[in-house]
């Protein structure tokens, strides 16, 4: 399995609330429309919660300003979702999802990369 990340950061004048209950209650509902089409075995929105005393771990680090989510979405392989995404329905999947993301995520300061787990614990 592998798994994309994608580290969101809401559209400028969107409020952290506004930001959650669009990503859950419309885009949610919107990936799960597509998930056989692009492959998408699993699904996972985290929340970023509002600071209460993190932001010094934050400041001790020299960190940037955090992220308001992570999306994580999980697939068979990379390879399969090249070859789900350059299908005809993955490709409308894939422009139906970005033009939604539009709406409520601002693309250019949202990093996303596709990772393999290796877990420890």
């Amino acid at each position: 399995m592998v798994k994309l990340i994608f580290c969101l950061r809401r559209k400028p004048g969107m409020s952290p609330q506004d930001f959650r209950d669009y990503w859950a209650n419309h885009h949610a509902p919107l990936v799960q429309k597509h998930a056989r089409a692009l492959g998408i075995q699993r699904y996972v929105q985290s929340y970023t919660l509002p600071s209460s005393g993190f932001s010094r771990i934050a400041d001790a680090r020299g960190a940037p300003e955090a992220f308001d989510g992570v999306a994580e979405l999980w697939f068979t392989s990379t390879s399969d979702m090249k070859e789900r995404g350059a299908t005809e329905e993955g490709r409308a999947a894939g422009r139906a999802l970005l033009e939604d993301e539009a709406r409520f995520i601002d693309l250019a300061r949202s990093p996303l990369w596709i990772s393999e787990e290796k877990e420890f614990l």
